[in-house]
C-alpha cells in the first residue's frame, strides 16, 4: 500500500502545482477526470490522490498561512511552484489527516520533492516541515484513525 500512497502523492503533488501554473477556466470536476484519463496510475492511488487533492484545496488558505508563518524571510510565491505544492499536500497531510503520522507525511514529501524537483528540494522541504512539527499539536508517530 506504500507504493500506492507515494503514487498517490506524487499525483496530488503535480496536480496541485498544474492547477496552479494550468488552464484557469475548467471546474476541479473536470481536471481530475481530465488527469485520470490521462494516467496509467491504479484506482487505489487515484483515489488516495484525489482525497488529498480535495482536501488540499478546501483548506488552502489556511495551509498557506501556515506556510507563510514557516518560511520567514521568504515569500512563498516565490518558491518554485511544484516545491509549493508539495509543501501544501505534506502540511495538510501534517495538520489534518488522520489516516497517516505526520512524521510519515514529512518523509514522503522529502521523497515526492526529489521526484518532482531536485536534491536540493528535498533538502528544503524537509527544513520548512521540520519547523511545522513542533506546532503540530498531534502526536508524530501516531495516526488518529484505523486505515483499514
Amino acid at each position: 500500500m506504500a507504493g500506492k500512497r507515494r503514487e498517490g502523492r506524487i499525483l496530488a503533488a503535480q496536480f496541485l502545482y498544474m492547477r496552479e501554473v494550468g488552464v484557469e477556466g475548467v471546474s476541479l470536476d473536470q481536471a481530475l477526470k481530465d488527469l485520470w484519463e490521462q494516467t496509467e496510475a491504479e484506482k487505489p492511488a487515484q483515489e488516495f490522490a484525489e482525497k488529498r487533492i480535495r482536501s488540499v484545496i478546501e483548506k488552502q488558505s489556511e495551509v498557506d498561512a501556515e506556510l507563510r508563518k514557516l518560511v520567514t524571510n521568504w515569500d512563498p510565491e516565490r518558491m518554485a511552484p511544484v516545491d509549493r505544492a508539495i509543501l501544501r499536500l505534506a502540511l495538510w497531510e501534517m495538520k489534518f489527516a488522520d489516516d497517516v503520522p505526520p512524521i510519515s507525511a514529512l518523509n514522503e514529501a522529502i521523497e515526492v520533492a526529489k521526484a518532482l524537483s531536485t536534491e536540493e528540494s528535498g533538502r528544503f522541504v524537509n527544513g520548512v516541515l521540520d519547523r511545522a512539527r513542533a506546532t503540530l499539536g498531534r502526536p508524530e508517530r501516531e495516526i488518529t484513525r484505523s486505515t483499514n
